[in-house]
């Protein structure tokens, strides 16, 4: 019987075949991807009882860009570097509709950053919202304009350049999120820093936050001049001490939202307010899968003469779709005492002391 020796071809092609798998194993585990998505949202604003610019007040009607949520373009990717951990980035700026104008001057004036993430947490570097942003999970209206951010003025939105941000991997229901964003100041660590930490703890139905952070002004200090660069005055809204409480917890098609916010400023001038407390209830009901109603009640308390404030909001989402809404929401503020908060978090002046305000919006939302 004649013996068959082993083919020489056969060994490099057998030898081929693995480096070639070795390659494609090396760039299965070095994929990327890069998604482009957004948001545009555009309608109708009216809101009574607004600042005229010569000491009167009128009623206002507006085209609404943001005031159910914002409009976006963003640019996000990532990339497997093997072992489980992966570089990831995200670019995202937001605009009003309504103008076609960015909000701000930054190309990117939501994020900018880049990152790792891996078993051991998530790293980004760069630009992105506040800590204190958290406070969408807490809040019923999803922080429309007419929310949680009304009775503070916006204090609990802003934005962070040069952030330094860690998260931790989800133990048993626990996550962490720490975050400082780097005040630039020569001389001093402290002037126009900002830090914050956010713990949540989710199980099943239930979801319960906390969160802790500070607001430096360019002094280093809380509320001893105003953030706007202007050297004037400042106050509790513009940076101080914050901390924020709550939960949600969903039956079946209702979840209910309780939290607490408390303020705290103890550089102002004498006299300011320097102690705010902030706590609201509130509620979403799917009627169906494609109808949603909202509803929410918010107060806030402000120290020294601040006066006292009831905000009362009410709003209905409907889906056309998965990616396209019809949005509704209207509220009233009832001002007490020298208060003067705004029904919509996005005006800058209030009705006047102890003075209300009635308003509301409607239009489209479509993301892709």
């Amino acid at each position: 019987m004649k013996q068959v020796k082993p083919s020489f071809i056969g060994a490099k092609t057998l030898c081929a075949l693995a480096l070639m798998g070795a390659f494609s194993a090396q760039a299965q585990a070095q994929t990327s991807s890069v998604t482009i998505y957004g948001r545009v949202v555009a309608g109708v604003d009216i809101v009574s009882n607004s600042n005229t610019g010569n000491g009167n007040t009128g009623t206002l009607v507006r085209g609404a860009s943001n005031q159910w949520g914002t409009s976006m373009i963003g640019f996000k990717g990532r990339e497997d570097l093997g072992g489980g951990t992966s570089a990831l980035f995200l670019l995202e700026s937001g605009f009003g509709a309504t103008k076609g104008a960015t909000n701000g001057t930054a190309l990117f004036n939501r994020r900018s950053y880049v990152g790792l993430d891996g078993s051991y947490g998530q790293l980004k570097l760069g630009k992105n919202l506040f800590i204190n942003n958290d406070v969408w999970f807490l809040d019923p209206t999803g922080q429309q304009w007419i929310g949680s951010a009304s009775l503070v003025k916006g204090r609990n939105w802003p934005g962070a350049n040069n952030v330094i941000e860690y998260s931790t991997p989800n133990f048993s229901g626990f996550t962490a999120t720490v975050q400082t964003s780097l005040g630039e100041q020569a001389g001093s660590p402290s002037r126009g820093r900002k830090d914050g930490i956010s713990l949540a703890y989710q199980k099943g139905d239930l979801e319960l936050r906390a969160i802790y952070d500070v607001v430096r002004d360019p002094n280093g200090k809380f509320g001893s001049v105003s953030t706007d660069g202007t050297g004037a005055a400042g106050s509790i809204f513009d940076s101080s001490k914050e901390l924020i409480l709550g939960g949600t917890y969903k039956i079946d098609k209702l979840k209910l939202f309780a939290a607490w916010e408390n303020l705290r400023a103890p550089d102002v001038a004498p006299g300011q307010a320097d102690r705010v407390n902030h706590y609201w209830i509130g509620a979403n009901y799917d009627v169906t899968p494609q109808l949603q109603l909202v509803g929410a009640v918010f107060r806030a308390n402000v120290n020294n003469n601040g006066g006292s404030a009831n905000l009362y909001m009410a709003g209905v989402n409907y889906f056309l779709s998965k990616r396209t809404l019809l949005y509704v929401g209207a509220g009233t503020v009832r001002n007490n005492g020298g208060a003067n908060f705004a029904l919509e978090a996005g005006d800058s002046t209030g009705p006047g002391a102890g003075q209300n305000q009635t308003g509301g919006y409607f239009g489209i939302a479509h993301s892709f």
